[in-house]
């Protein structure tokens, strides 16, 4: 009748309240290696914004802030590398949280009011093939998110937040 051993008398329990059934906590370690696309490299560690966030962390989107430098807001646009400089002080998440949340099983956890914005993990910082600097982004393309990128030589406006962990 059941394939899984034990699942009934588990479900059993559950149902007389002996037990209880627990969602799946998400764990995102950013101590482990970064995803680096082909041809590129990841930044120094000195080179990278220092306030970064580090270690391991559960997921938990109220815990995350889509931040815009003053220079991003009102219609206004920022170069990409004073962009970086003014969030040294700013807890910004790395790429290893875009690459959890780009697992097919995982982007359900992705919240729906990030469509329509370039989401970027400015935690880390790579040079491309071409020796550009980048940092990689969230995006919706209509039917699916996938990542992109954008160098720190461009413009940034007020679509391209950065995320940030949220002040408690």
């Amino acid at each position: 009748m059941c394939e899984r051993k034990g699942f009934l008398s588990q479900t059993r329990d559950v149902l007389l309240g002996r037990a209880e059934i627990k969602p799946r906590e998400h764990i995102i370690d950013c101590d482990t290696p970064v995803f680096i696309p082909d041809g590129w490299e990841v930044l120094p560690e000195a080179e990278q914004l220092p306030n970064r966030v580090k270690g391991k962390f559960a997921w938990n989107p109220k815990e995350v802030t889509l931040h815009l430098a003053n220079g991003q807001k009102d219609g206004k646009w920022i170069e990409g590398n004073k962009l970086r400089r003014e969030l040294t002080k700013q807890p910004v998440y790395t790429a290893h949280l875009l690459d959890y949340l780009l697992i097919p099983e995982n982007q359900h956890l992705i919240p729906e009011e990030w469509k329509g914005k370039w989401i970027f993990f400015w935690g880390t910082i790579y040079r491309d093939r071409d020796g550009n600097l980048c940092v990689r982004c969230l995006s919706w393309r209509g039917d699916r998110w996938s990542w992109g990128y954008r160098w720190l030589d461009n413009d940034w406006d007020g679509g391209y937040p950065a995320a940030v962990r949220a002040s408690a």
